[in-house]
């Protein structure tokens, strides 16, 4: 058993045969069904850059409460500091 057979799990043949019968069944139940091959492609697309849309705006958001955090908790953080600093002379 040569690797390439271990890595398609079959002959090259059998697994191309396989492929072109599942492929086949898959697309005419689609096609009954309406979906257009670039539809899906076209939907595909459209859902990926929403997600890169949206991603986008949390990974914003998330530095926006970053920044709001940090303007209070940085000044007390140094107050603190200092007077511990005081204290420990």
């Amino acid at each position: 058993m040569n690797s390439l057979t271990a890595l398609l799990g079959g002959s090259p043949a059998g697994v191309a045969l396989r492929l072109f019968v599942v492929s086949f069944i898959v697309g005419l139940v689609l096609v009954t069904f309406g979906f257009d091959p670039g539809d899906i492609i076209d939907s595909f697309v459209s859902v990926i850059r929403h997600l890169i849309d949206y991603g986008l705006t949390d990974i914003r958001q998330i530095g926006r409460v970053l920044a709001t955090g940090a303007l209070v908790v940085l000044p007390v953080w140094l107050v603190l500091r200092l007077l511990d600093a005081r204290r420990a002379r």
